[in-house]
Order: structure tokens, then sequence, then C-alpha cells
């Protein structure tokens, strides 16, 4: 009876033994995992940015005199050639010396604009033949793989840039022309002789076709010379500001692929860099922190009749992108850490930047392991992963701090 009592004790001395080795066992942590994947990698700069016209005319009063009351309002469409204005020229003011010699000067600025849009037609038409003989001499050297895809397409981008300043050269001196004929005719109603005919309406004429922007003088009145009538601009030649972090501008190069989103209307807009501004500014922030910054100028591939809802001044958020890759592996963010430093000295070492060695806890058999990963590349939602992950291993995102390799896991399930 006693050895029965003996043994009975013993089993209940290992049962509770058991359960409470179960029950101060660590228990698998739960924890959320996606895959590694193959796929298109992009990285990019997101910034708030609003529409431009990249030329506005303001159509000001050529001489001095009373002002007619201007019909046109904002958004009506105008041709080149059109009168936007009448004014009666002052009698007392036409006759003195010196609005003869204001007229007189306004002509002559008015000769050194054209003179000027002429040499810039020229410098335009050298620019677009030397970048079209870069083109052509890109083409010959990417026959035969000296030169890089990349470099073509920027030769390209360069070509279709010359081109356009080569359009913008000679509206200028369309421009210009129509300035110095409204002066020239200011003049001529000033010189007139015996005095200028009283009641008699001096037109003001548009020099460019597009849509009127402002009218900074709607009511009649008396305007002095030079006063600012009207602004016109043509809205279908819009360009996107994105007013950039200097550091983030460096990264930034003329070419550079743009979406434009969140614009207001369905889809997304394509754009390219066209140039980014030397000088930068200083901006604060919402925060109070002064900020430096520096204005990207970004034309729009996207079919014009896409975007043609779109106005002077609009907001969108342009996303200029930096890096791409279309066969690239691929991790969340999220499943990135830092390397501890003591991991961190027995690896060996590497010549990226030490920030892009992370590490990253991978699941295999029930169990976190911590694997060094070097990265290429970081965006805003993936990382672009150049050692240490093949596609398919299942990663732990937003890896706990109690997790520690080697640990017991156990995955959620959605």
């Amino acid at each position: 009876m006693q050895k029965k009592t003996v043994i009975w004790g013993g089993g209940t001395l290992v049962v509770l033994g058991a359960l409470l080795a179960w029950a101060f066992a660590p228990r698998p942590l739960p924890v959320e995992t996606a895959a590694v994947v193959q796929g298109r990698f992009e990285a990019g700069v997101d910034e708030d940015a609003k529409t431009r016209l990249r030329d506005r005319y303001s159509i000001s009063a050529p001489l001095a005199g009373r002002l007619a009351r201007i019909v046109l309002r904002e958004g009506d469409a105008v041709r080149a050639g059109d009168v936007v204005a009448r004014m009666t020229p002052g009698l007392p003011a036409l006759l003195d010396e010196r609005s003869l010699r204001e007229q007189q000067a306004r002509v002559t600025a008015a000769q050194a604009g054209v003179q000027r849009a002429a040499v810039r037609i020229e410098r335009s038409r050298v620019a677009l033949e030397q970048a079209r003989h870069d083109l052509r001499r890109s083409e010959q050297l990417a026959q035969q793989g000296f030169v890089a895809p990349a470099r073509l397409d920027t030769e390209r981008l360069a070509v279709q840039a010359a081109e356009k300043d080569a359009d913008a050269a000679v509206q200028d001196q369309q421009v210009a022309r129509a300035d110095l004929a409204q002066a020239r005719a200011a003049l001529d109603v000033v010189q007139r002789p015996g005095g200028t005919q009283v009641g008699k309406a001096f037109e003001v004429l548009t020099p460019v076709a597009g849509r009127v922007l402002r009218v900074a003088q709607a009511s009649e009145g008396v305007v002095a010379l030079g006063a600012v009538l009207i602004e016109v601009g043509d809205t279908a030649q819009l360009e996107v500001v994105a007013p950039l972090l200097s550091t983030d501008a460096l990264q930034v190069h003329p070419g550079s692929p743009v979406r434009i989103e969140r614009w207001g209307g369905p889809g997304v807009l394509q754009g390219r860099v066209r140039s980014v501004e030397p000088v930068a500014f200083t901006k604060v922030s919402a925060l109070g922190v002064e900020e430096q910054r520096v204005n990207v100028l970004i034309d729009l591939t996207s079919p014009p009749a896409q975007w043609a809802a779109l106005g002077d001044g609009y907001r969108v958020v342009a996303r200029v992108l930096t890096r791409e890759a279309q066969d690239a592996t691929l991790v969340p963010v999220s499943a990135l850490f830092p390397l501890p430093a003591s991991a961190d000295a027995a690896a060996p070492p590497i010549a990226d930047s030490t920030e892009f060695r992370m590490a990253v806890f991978v699941v295999d058999g029930g169990r976190a392991r911590r694997v060094p990963v070097v990265l290429e590349a970081r965006g805003s939602t993936h990382a672009w992963v150049k050692e240490g992950l093949q596609a398919g291993a299942q990663l732990v995102v937003y890896p706990p701090a109690a997790l520690a390799d080697g640990a017991r896991v156990k995955v959620r399930t959605p």
C-alpha cells in the first residue's frame, strides 16, 4: 500500500512538473508576414505643385488717355490682333514734349525687343541643330554598342526641348513685332499735325491668341502710360512647377519622368522634367521650419485633351521618379530594421553606405531567422534588395520588439 502511494505521488509530481513547464514555456509570437516578390521598383519624390502658364502677356496702355469700358471677361477667347481695349487720347498730355519723348523711347525699346527676339531665334536654331547633331552621333554609337539606351533617351529629350525653345522664340518675335507696331501707332498719334482729333478712339490689340486671364482695368477711366489693362495667355501651354527641397532636387535631372496625381481629373497624367532652376529660395513650412527649396519645371506629356480642364495656378501632386527598375527583388519597407552593431561587425564589409545595410526576419520552419540584406534603393512602400534574399521568402512585417533571432513565431491569419 505504501508502495502504491509513493508511485502515485511520483506520478503526480511528474504531471505537475509537465504542467508547470508547459505553463512557463515561451509561446510563439503572433506575427504578420509578406512575401518577397520580383517586380517593378520605383523611387521618387512627392511634392505639392501647381500649374503655370509658360508665357503670360500683360497688355498695357500704349499712351495716356481715357479708357473705354472693357467688355472682355476672364476666360474669353481672343485671337492675335483682336481689339481688347479702346482709348481716347488725352489732348493736354499728348501735346507736350515729355509725352513725345516717352513715345519715342517706347518705339526704341520695341525695336530693341524685335532685335533681341531675332537673336534668340538664331540662338535657338543653333541649339536645335547641335541637339540634332548630338542625337545622330549617339544613334550611330548606340548601333555599335558604345552608348547606353538611357543616354539616347536623354538626347531625344534634348532635341524636343530645343524644338520647343525654337517655337517659343518665334512666338516671342511675333509679340515683339506687335509691340513695335503698337508703339509706332501711339507715336503717330502724338506727332499728328494739328493735334489729336478729340473723340477718336485708339485701339489696343492683343499680340497673341489665347484666353483672357485677368482684366486689370475693367471700368472706364483715365489711365497713365504703361498701365496694365489686361492679361492674356494660352491655357493649352501649361507647365507644372514643383518646389522641391534642395536635397531632393539634387536627385532630379532634366528628362526624369513625372507622374501628376490628385489633380482633380480621372487617371494619372504623365510629364517630364524640363529643367531645375539653379537658384533656391527660403520657404517656411507649416511647422515654422525654414526650408531651402528649388523650383523644378515639368512639361506635361499626356495628350492635351486629357488635361484640358486644367488652368493656371491649379494644385496638383507631382511625383518625380528618381530610380526605376523593371525586374527587382522587392520587400516591404515595414519588414526592414537596422542591423544590430554586433551582427554588422561580424558581417563582411561592403562598398555601399551603412544605411543600406539592413536586416529582415525570414519565417523558416516556424521560427524567425534574422537575415542581413543589402539595399540597392529604397522607395516609399518597397525597397529594392541587392543581396541577401530570394523571391518567395516570407518576411515578418512590423516585427515586434520581443522578436529575436531563432524565436518561435505563429503567422496570423487575415
